[in-house]
């Protein structure tokens, strides 16, 4: 039992630093994901990557592909609405895909003493299509922002 520990302090550990390391006062708390966010293109792809593998880990801990779609949507919630430039970041603040995630992982580990066998292939099918939205949204990012930028600098 002490590796499956050790990788939920892990997963922990990232859940916080991505949802709730900086305290703001009145406010609560936020994470670096939002920050990591505002780089265009990069931001969104390296912060989905560190969501991706929360829900990897939970997938070697036996969790159940319904808590496995879960946290998928929440990922893909969190990059759809979160790559709305600039209003997606404070989204993305608030909605904390991550610290959901690692919740629903240690509800289910509280709760159940039952070991799921993964299913690798629904497991990687749910990943590859993670992945491909985070990837899109960081392309369309890039994108829009380049036609920005044209457009204020008056090239076409």
């Amino acid at each position: 039992m002490q590796p499956e520990t050790d990788a939920l302090q892990r997963l922990r550990r990232i859940s916080f630093l991505l949802d709730n390391a900086i305290p703001i006062p009145g406010v609560g708390r936020i994470g670096l994901d939002p920050f990591i966010g505002l780089i265009p293109g990069a931001g969104d792809t390296v912060g989905g990557a560190l969501s991706a593998y929360i829900v990897w880990e939970a997938a070697r801990m036996g969790l159940p592909r319904s808590i496995l779609f879960q946290m998928a949507w929440n990922i893909i919630l969190e990059t759809v609405l979160g790559s709305v430039p600039f209003l997606g970041d404070f989204f993305d603040a608030g909605w904390k895909a991550n610290a959901r995630n690692v919740a629903l992982l240690e509800r289910h580990l509280t709760r159940s003493t039952r070991r799921h066998r993964t299913d690798w292939l629904f497991f990687m099918l749910m990943i590859a299509i993670v992945l491909l939205v985070v990837i899109g949204f960081a392309a369309v990012s890039v994108l829009l922002l380049r036609s920005l930028l044209g457009l204020l600098s008056g090239a076409s």
